[in-house]
């Protein structure tokens, strides 16, 4: 089977692909929201740049922030378990709702935000369902606080092979695009899928080709190959700290290298730049 070289998870990709067609962007979101999309008259993209500086950053974030019926809802993927994605996505949803306070207006005018976050690893250890949402519920009464806040979990581990059966199952099947990691699976999604994903599939091999993702493609290598640089240089510079502190307080070279997990030449090597006799 032909394995992908990018999946539509790759950050990059999914942003570029939904904000060149939003018309494949609203069907998705109207799938996960359950929304009839003939009734919704207002969508509308409030980030679709990116910025080349942001692909330099730590923890880059390429969501895609809409306007939905007057709801604010935010998509984003995430592929690597930083061991923090259940606090990490409720910042980004704290700061989506804060920030739709325009100035003058009171609280009560904040909007419903809905958080949707698609991931590529299993978040939750308590339950088998791929689908999760959250909401500011009493822990005794299950009573809502307020109806404004949504979060919305997709675990792509857990999803179920897509079928003949779920032809009419728009969510699975775009799920199952996300999810897709050969051709095989791509033609098998777009045989099930109808007209929709056809135009998805097709959208996918075009904004895989384009030049603007090649473009963000080489900008991401340049700064992971920078950050790694930059790691590395910090590290060495950390290791050459230690083994000058512990030979000042008076430790062997062998409790150096024992305690530091350095071998031998690389102590002998720190010690001799520094023309301290090893």
């Amino acid at each position: 089977m032909a394995k992908l070289t990018f999946k539509l998870t790759r950050d990059t990709l999914f942003k570029i692909l939904f904000v060149k067609h939003e018309d494949l962007l609203k069907n998705l979101v109207s799938q996960i929201l359950c929304i009839d999309i003939d009734t919704i008259t207002e969508f509308h993209i409030e980030n679709p740049n990116i910025e080349p500086e942001a692909l330099g950053q730590k923890f880059c974030h390429l969501d895609i922030k809409m306007k939905v019926n007057g709801q604010v809802v935010n998509l984003e993927v995430q592929v690597k378990d930083e061991d923090d994605y259940p606090e990490r996505s409720l910042y980004h949803w704290a700061r989506c709702y804060s920030s739709a306070l325009a100035t003058g207006k009171d609280y009560i005018d904040l909007p419903r935000t809905v958080a949707i976050n698609i991931v590529e690893f299993e978040l939750f250890k308590d339950t088998k369902d791929f689908h999760s949402e959250f909401r500011a519920l009493e822990v005794t009464r299950h009573t809502e606080l307020t109806d404004r806040m949504s979060m919305h979990y997709f675990e792509l581990k857990k999803l179920p092979k897509v079928a003949e059966s779920d032809a009419e199952n728009g969510l699975k099947l775009w799920l199952s695009l996300f999810n897709a990691e050969t051709d095989e699976e791509l033609s098998k999604i777009e045989k099930i899928g109808g007209k929709t994903m056809v135009q998805a599939i097709q959208a996918y091999k075009s904004v895989v080709v384009s030049d603007e993702f090649k473009e963000a493609e080489i900008q991401r290598q340049i700064a992971e190959h920078n950050e790694a640089a930059a790691l590395r240089h910090e590290r060495t510079k950390t290791q050459k700290e230690f083994v000058l502190n512990m030979h000042e307080a008076g430790f062997s070279n062998a409790d150096i290298v024992k305690a530091s997990k350095l071998t031998e030449a690389e102590v002998n090597n720190i010690l001799d730049s520094n023309n301290i006799k090893s």
